[in-house]
């Protein structure tokens, strides 16, 4: 179908800047892939158009008319302009970039990458502004919405709808206040059943943080004692305290180097967890939020442990439990 501007088949501009430049039938032929016949009979429908001969023959070779050489630049403009601004993308330049860029991610997620990596994030891309939001009941029905712009979350509860990437990697330890007895030696599994414990747990369906999962498979119950709506709350509550908490390393970590508190291995293994960022099928060739997920990726390097056979099978069983958890009840 033929795109017309007023009586004019836009189409007929590719020709004319062919005829105009070449000055020749047959070789504006040749550079438009076109037969001779129908490249005259493109010169036919422009002469028609503009009133005007626009090439005539002189001798051997044909010349331009002056209404002719007056339209080589407009119409190399016009074609420039549409090639640069709708058939190719232009570069994506991170200093130059203005956007605002949505991200659904937890506390713990917020505290142990997106902090760091934003940081950095400001001083290559100033222009670029981003709103964090918590996770909620339905993260995956978030994005498919259009509410965000990338989930990041652990890497069983992600849809394979959507493209992701494993960022990292992470485990578990026992955190608690440096002055409770119970964290001056060695964790071991009985003293671990029989300290009071602090946990998280999310959303209106209230639920459990990783850890639990496989906990309740040790076929003994701990002692939770105080239940909180956030990672990033548990520090708080086991200073002062005799209880522990079962907390992502990284976050232990952070949590020891500025607070009154100690970690301590599990007495059992828990498998680790990946961290993902996902991201909608239709924003697979957005080059910003490309960017955004490189940078993320970047700054998880060379930070996650390697998970050993067995952590990797009971990780398994603990995702199959997750996901069996999520489907109705008959």
């Amino acid at each position: 179908m033929a795109m017309r501007f007023g009586r004019l088949d836009l189409n007929l501009l590719v020709a004319l800047d062919a005829l105009l430049t070449e000055r020749s039938v047959s070789l504006a032929a040749d550079k438009l892939c076109l037969s001779q016949s129908a490249t005259s009979s493109a010169l036919g429908r422009l002469r028609d158009y503009f009133g005007d001969e626009l090439l005539v023959v002189k001798g051997r070779n044909m010349i331009l008319t002056s209404r002719a050489e007056e339209l080589i630049e407009p119409v190399r403009a016009v074609l420039e302009q549409i090639r640069t601004t709708i058939t190719v993308a232009p570069p994506f330049d991170p200093a130059t970039a203005d956007r605002q860029i949505r991200i659904m991610a937890s506390d713990y997620s917020t505290q142990v990458l997106l902090s760091h990596a934003l940081a950095l994030m400001e001083k290559e891309a100033p222009g670029i502004r981003f709103e964090i939001q918590p996770m909620n009941d339905s993260p995956v029905e978030t994005l498919e919405r259009g509410y965000i712009d990338l989930l990041l979350t652990i890497d069983y509860a992600i849809s394979t709808d959507h493209p992701s990437q494993v960022l990292f990697e992470d485990d578990y330890v026992v955190l608690g206040w440096e002055d409770n007895p119970a964290m001056q030696g060695e964790m071991t599994r009985e003293l671990y059943f029989q300290l009071g414990h602090v946990t998280a747990r999310f959303g209106k369906a209230r639920v459990a943080a990783f850890d639990e999962w496989f906990v309740k498979r040790q076929k003994q119950q701990r002692r939770v004692e105080v239940v909180a709506p956030t990672f990033l709350s548990l520090a708080g509550l086991v200073i002062g305290t005799n209880r522990i908490a079962t907390v992502h390393r990284r976050m232990a970590e952070t949590f020891a180097r500025n607070l009154p508190l100690v970690t301590r291995e599990t007495p059992f293994t828990i498998p680790p967890i990946r961290e993902a960022v996902q991201w909608h099928v239709s924003n697979t060739n957005d080059p910003a939020l490309r960017w955004v997920v490189e940078r993320l990726a970047q700054c998880s390097e060379g930070r996650a442990p390697t998970p050993n056979e067995d952590a990797q099978s009971k990780r398994d069983e603990v995702e199959m439990a997750f996901r069996m958890s999520q489907q109705p009840a008959n």
